[in-house]
């Protein structure tokens, strides 16, 4: 810029001349603005890498959380998710459980409901302290004598826990209509009472009362307890250790039909008063996916908005430099006309052209870093467009709030200061 105009500029403006204010087309607002820009490359592209990180920061963190909480229907626990459980109710008044009501036909009952893949009964079996041997004789130093938990059940028990069976078989119907002195045995229970096989029908003895043993588990993949105890039919612990009524129901159902048997089986079971048992059914999965996107978004969310915070005071601080770099500039765009909205509008844009910029970007490399991960962890990516689209808006409002400051220092410069300082 020469001196003979500038001094000239200053002569008119000391002589109380003004221009008319011109007017500025936002065609030539715009290309200003990326003039200024394209002056400097290298700054403005450093200037957008704050909003870059933390646009892609919240694209990938709200990508991420919706395609992980979309697996977990698919991956949810098939196990959790088929079990109901029946046990008699709390008492209200005094927070003890209450006595059992659970009806000794509720394997047929339950199993007239739609849904309903397997029940069987569970109970703890009170023994008076007896112990556990697997020898007539009984050792007076206690040697070969065991305390090991006794549970009736019913037969449709093993089914509903997935039972395997490592040896021999479980107990039916039969067994405990007529109360036969017959167990199973937890292999845990086997080791302790030295039984590994029962092709000789070996016995037992809970105190002075003997029983066969029939099977060995292998394994149950619900009510890991009763690996390690001794398992005799509920008609036989009703007979020969006075059972009153079955502790607890264990019910597999279909997949997704969890909620509704958990509403009817204490119908079905107590139909008098309902309100005596509570069922225990699995969470719902989206209640679980819903909890996920949470989890994730309250920890990332954060992240990202620390990296916007640095991203905008960056584009703050270089279009404060800016200003301060052109304040001849402005001194003279201000003594050739340009009123004050002109100057704030100029810099306002060059901050939100660069946001914009870091928006889009960072939308980009968010996208990318949801379909990377997804690719690695063979995962469906669940991209929100709206959210995609709108990042170069958040990146353009970024920018106009930190160059907000900047511009309204530019439009107070004086043009008769800043044209002698320039």
């Amino acid at each position: 810029m020469s001196a003979p105009i500038i001094d000239a500029a200053v002569d008119d403006l000391d002589a109380g001349g003004h221009h008319e204010g011109s007017s500025f087309a936002p065609i030539d607002l715009v290309n200003e603005a990326l003039t200024a820009l394209l002056a400097r490359p290298s700054r403005a592209a450093l200037t957008a890498l704050g909003t870059v990180l933390g646009v892609a920061a919240l694209i990938a963190t709200l990508g991420l959380s919706r395609t992980a909480g979309a697996q977990i229907v698919s991956s949810f626990d098939e196990l959790a998710a088929t079990e109901v459980r029946v046990e008699p109710g709390s008492n209200r008044a005094f927070g003890q459980r209450q006595v059992s009501t659970i009806p000794w036909d509720a394997e047929d009952r339950l199993l007239r409901l739609n849904g309903v893949t397997a029940v069987g009964t569970e109970s703890d079996v009170d023994v008076g302290g007896a112990l556990a041997r697997s020898v007539p004789v009984v050792d007076p130093l206690g040697r070969n004598e065991s305390q090991i938990p006794v549970v009736a059940a019913s037969p449709g028990l093993f089914d509903a826990t997935r039972a395997t069976l490592r040896t021999g078989r479980t107990f039916d119907h039969g067994h405990s209509e007529r109360g036969d002195p017959v167990v199973v045995l937890g292999p845990a229970a086997a080791a302790r009472l030295r039984i590994d096989r029962v092709d000789n029908i070996p016995a037992i003895f809970i105190g002075d009362q003997s029983f066969a043993v029939i099977g060995i588990l292998d394994d149950v993949a619900r009510r890991p307890r009763l690996l390690s105890a001794i398992i005799l039919p509920d008609g036989t612990a009703r007979q020969q250790f006075a059972l009153g009524a079955p502790a607890a129901v264990q019910i597999e159902v279909d997949v997704g039909a969890a909620s509704l048997i958990g509403e009817q089986s204490v119908i079905a079971l107590s139909p008098n008063d309902p309100s005596l048992l509570r069922a225990q059914v699995p969470p719902e999965p989206r209640s679980v996916r819903a909890n996920v996107e949470d989890d994730v978004n309250a920890l990332f969310v954060v992240l990202g908005g620390v990296s916007l915070l640095v991203g905008a005071l960056g584009i703050a601080n270089v279009t404060l430099v800016s200003v301060l770099e052109r304040t001849g500039e402005i001194g003279l765009r201000r003594a050739l006309g340009a009123r004050r909205r002109h100057i704030a509008a100029q810099f306002l844009t060059e901050s939100a052209a660069v946001g914009f910029l870091g928006g889009l970007l960072g939308a980009t490399v968010g996208i990318l870093v949801i379909v990377g991960v997804s690719a690695q962890r063979d995962w469906t990516p669940v991209l929100d467009a709206e959210l995609a689209l709108a990042a170069p808006l958040v990146g353009a409002a970024v920018g106009l709030l930190a160059g907000a400051y900047p511009a309204v220092r530019a439009a107070s410069t004086e043009p008769i200061e800043a044209l002698r300082s320039g």
